[in-house]
């Protein structure tokens, strides 16, 4: 999960990399929070225990953000909430990126 790697862009250049043109990279991944205040809490997390205690997750990332900087052009992102209370660990997105080119 690219929540857990120290660097999103650079496990996501590599993967780009080695997939063909064409090729689907498929995620599902915690990310930043809708609102201002969840994000904040979200950056505490991340910024102190979060990772030590999480096996190294950040919850707070814009990975959807990550991933189209990096040369994938996403398919489909559908955003939800597991479990559905609102926890700084419940704002997830799935979907499915191309490799274009």
């Amino acid at each position: 999960m690219l929540c857990s790697v120290p660097d999103q862009a650079v496990a996501l250049r590599e993967i780009h990399r080695v997939l063909r043109p064409g090729g689907q990279l498929r995620f599902r991944e915690h990310v930043g929070a809708d609102s201002p205040g969840m994000r904040r809490v979200q950056r505490l997390i991340d910024g102190t225990v979060g990772p030590r205690v999480l096996g190294g997750c950040h919850c707070g990332r814009d990975t959807a953000g990550v991933i189209e900087n990096t040369g994938f052009r996403i398919d489909r992102i559908e955003r939800f909430l597991f479990p559905e209370a609102r926890t700084p660990h419940s704002y997830y997105i799935l979907g499915a990126a191309v490799r274009d080119g």
